[in-house]
């Protein structure tokens, strides 16, 4: 089967994969995986979160100042001035602004409304453009907003000159069917390149990140280990194996090296390593 030509891997270990309870990575251990996830082939490593300190901050800057061969490395931030900030002063070239875009989080959690959403998120790209960044954006809950608002925000993100939009699965609310239905909906009318983000709350994070390509995702969001938040993320080497399997693609990865990259993880995590296929 036919997937994106050129579906692109983008590994959040360093940041979601450090939320899955009791997983801290020390600086040099995240610079060691970054170093292997750039060997491996890997072209952008969500590096982490540069608002949540000093401490986080002494670790992006480990990564950045080591010259990495093919991957970008990206900090992951609000939409607020503060966390471009923080990740400016890293010296980070690429940011990721992420804003919800389910009813659910505006409301209840935020207790603010569409409208505010669009205009946070337009002052926040239209700042880290204005430093010299380049930007992704994130649409948080994605899969129970409604289709048109996540549409509307790509349009804002895609006129402000954003590169691509994360679509995320937040809860782990998919499942394969409605996975690629909804991708080929929002592919055929998005102003921006998708990129699938999905959690394994129901154990289908692989498999939905598989049917997020096969309906025109052009980014897969994963973690090694398929380590993340609760239940975890979609499971790198699951869905590099899996995409080789059931479609065309074509992977650039080092296998070798992202079994070393595997390893690597989970010394660090001191988690034991996932059943993959080799």
């Amino acid at each position: 089967m036919k997937v994106a030509e050129h579906v692109q891997l983008v590994d959040t270990t360093l940041r979601d994969g450090e939320q899955m309870a009791g997983v801290v990575f020390t600086a040099e251990e995240k610079l060691d995986i970054a170093v292997a996830l750039d060997r491996s082939g890997l072209l952008w490593i969500e590096a982490g979160t540069p608002a949540m300190g000093e401490e986080e901050q002494e670790a992006m800057r480990f990564i950045l100042d080591t010259t990495l061969k093919r991957a970008t490395p990206f900090s992951w931030n609000r939409a607020v001035k503060k966390d471009i900030d923080a990740s400016h002063s890293c010296g980070f070239s690429f940011v990721h602004i992420s804003v919800p875009v389910s009813d659910v989080h505006i409301g209840q959690k935020l207790g603010k409304n569409r409208d505010w959403v669009l205009k946070q998120l337009s002052d926040a790209v239209s700042y880290a453009r204005s430093l010299g960044m380049e930007v992704s954006v994130g649409a948080e809950d994605a899969s129970r907003a409604d289709e048109e608002f996540f549409l509307q925000l790509a349009d804002v993100a895609a006129e402000l000159g954003a590169c691509r939009i994360r679509y995320a699965d937040t809860i782990g609310w998919l499942n394969p069917v409605n996975t690629c239905q909804i991708m080929k909906r929002l592919n055929s009318r998005c102003s921006l390149p998708i990129e699938f983000h999905g959690h394994n709350d129901f154990g289908m994070a692989t498999a939905n990140t598989l049917a997020a390509c096969l309906g025109g995702a052009a980014y897969a969001s994963t973690t090694v280990l398929g380590l993340g938040e609760r239940a975890g993320n979609a499971n790198m080497e699951e869905v590099i194996k899996a995409l080789q399997h059931f479609s065309d693609w074509k992977t650039v990865m080092n296998m070798e090296i992202v079994a070393v990259v595997h390893d690597l993880v989970d010394k660090a995590s001191f988690r034991p390593r996932f059943a993959t296929a080799h």
